[in-house]
């Protein structure tokens, strides 16, 4: 796996997550942000913030990133990351998409 230059939003994902920073979480997100996680769908900062709630740093989630590549799309960007808490565990590709250095989509699957 190639691996680039971290984007500073996912860089944010990723620390807000294991630091429990809800705020900085959400804010990493444009307004109109999609988040699908498996086939559900969240939207906009609000959606977010509920995904975070149940799925995310509401379940202690703990992020190690494995490496990260450019995506199919431009401003996209496959990242590969462990996951530890206590909920998912595991390991999987997210697909980011970025607007304006935010992260406007993500996709979570296998």
């Amino acid at each position: 796996m190639t691996t680039i230059e971290i984007p500073e939003a996912i860089q944010t994902f990723i620390d807000a997550t294991n630091r429990s920073d809800s705020e900085a979480f959400a804010a990493a997100f444009t307004d109109d942000a999609y988040l699908n996680d498996w086939g559900r769908e969240y939207r906009g900062r609000d959606g977010v913030r509920d995904w975070d709630r149940t799925d995310n740093i509401g379940v202690r989630a703990h992020f190690t990133l494995l490496g990260i590549t450019a995506g199919p799309d431009p401003n996209s960007y496959v990242a590969t990351l462990k996951v530890t808490g206590g909920g998912y565990n595991g390991t999987g590709p997210l697909t980011f998409h970025l607007r304006d250095g935010l992260i406007a989509r993500v996709k979570i699957s296998g």
